[in-house]
C-alpha cells in the first residue's frame, strides 16, 4: 500500500522552499547593485533570469529595510543606508589576530620558519603574532616589539600603502637610521623600492633589520580594500631565499589573501 503523504507537511516544504529562492533572489539582487552602482527592475530581472514581477516584489522589501532606494532623478535602484548599518557592525567584531591565527600556524608548518603578523602603530611595525616553524633555530618571541618601517619587510609593506604626505610625517618623526650597513636610508632610494613593492605587491629584505636575517611580507586588506596588517615569514640568509623557493611567494600572496577574505576583503 503506498505511502500517504501529509499535506501539511508538503506545504511547509514548499514554503520553506519558496522562502530560501526568495531570500537567495534577494541577495542576488544586492550584489548586482554593488556591482553596477544603480539598476531598473528590468534590467535586474533580465541578469537573473526571472520576471520583473518578481524583481519589483523583492526590492519593494528591500526598500522597506532601507537596504535599497530609489534614485529620485534616474527611477533606477542602488543599494541604501541600511547596507551601513550592516557593514559598520562587522570591522569592530573583526580581529585581524584571531582571524589570521590559522594561516599563520599554516604558514609556518609549510615554510618551517617564523611567521609573523605585523600593525601599523606610532610610526612603527608592531609585531602583533607570530607562528613558528619546526625548523626555526631561535625562539625569539617579536610579539610587541617595535620594528622600524623603512628596514623590514612587514613595515615597507606598510609604507608603500601610505601616501607621499603620510610616510614624509613617518621619517620626520623617526628618520630613516641605519640597522646594518645593509639598511636602505636615502629616502629616493626607498621610495623607488615601496613604489616597486606596491606595483608586485610583497617586499623582500636582505639583512636590513638585522645581519643574517631574510624576510618577505605581503599585505593584508579589509573590507574597503586598505591594509591593514602584514603577514610575514623570516629566517636565517643562509638557508631562507624566497625568490628561490618554488611557490612561496605566490603561497604568502594567497594566505595573505585568505586572512584578507576573512576581514572582508573582496578580491577583484
Amino acid at each position: 500500500m503506498a505511502a500517504r503523504s501529509n499535506p501539511d507537511i508538503d506545504n511547509d516544504a514548499e514554503t520553506q522552499s519558496g522562502g530560501v529562492q526568495s531570500v537567495d533572489r534577494a541577495l542576488q539582487i544586492l550584489e548586482i547593485l554593488a556591482r553596477k552602482g544603480d539598476a531598473g527592475v528590468s534590467e535586474i530581472a533580465e541578469e537573473m533570469g526571472v520576471h520583473k514581477s518578481t524583481v519589483s516584489r523583492l526590492v519593494g522589501s528591500l526598500v522597506t529595510r532601507e537596504l535599497v532606494r530609489q534614485n529620485s532623478e534616474r527611477g533606477k535602484y542602488q543599494l541604501g543606508f541600511g547596507i551601513l548599518r550592516l557593514a559598520s557592525s562587522i570591522p569592530g567584531r573583526l580581529s585581524v589576530v584571531h582571524e589570521a591565527r590559522e594561516v599563520l600556524e599554516a604558514l609556518a608548518g609549510e615554510y618551517k620558519e617564523t611567521v609573523n603578523l605585523a600593525v601599523l602603530r606610532s610610526n612603527y611595525a608592531v609585531n602583533v603574532d607570530q607562528a613558528m616553524g619546526p625548523s626555526t633555530l631561535a625562539t625569539y618571541d617579536w610579539v610587541g616589539s617595535l620594528t622600524p618601517l623603512h628596514a623590514t619587510s612587514s613595515g615597507k609593506v606598510l609604507l608603500a600603502a601610505l601616501t607621499a604626505d603620510e610616510r614624509t610625517q613617518v621619517f620626520k618623526a623617526v628618520g630613516l637610521p641605519a640597522r646594518t650597513p645593509r639598511t636602505v636610508t636615502n629616502r629616493g632610494d626607498l621610495e623607488k623600492q615601496l613604489h616597486d613593492v606596491a606595483r608586485q605587491g610583497y617586499a623582500i629584505v636582505h639583512e636590513e633589520f638585522e645581519i643574517g636575517l631574510t624576510a618577505i611580507a605581503v599585505p593584508v586588506f579589509n573590507h574597503l580594500g586598505t591594509v591593514i596588517a602584514a603577514v610575514s615569514i623570516s629566517g636565517p640568509a643562509f638557508r631562507f631565499a624566497p625568490e628561490d623557493q618554488p611557490g612561496l611567494i605566490e603561497g604568502l600572496r594567497e594566505a595573505g589573501l585568505a586572512i584578507s577574505a576573512k576581514m572582508g576583503y573582496r578580491h577583484q
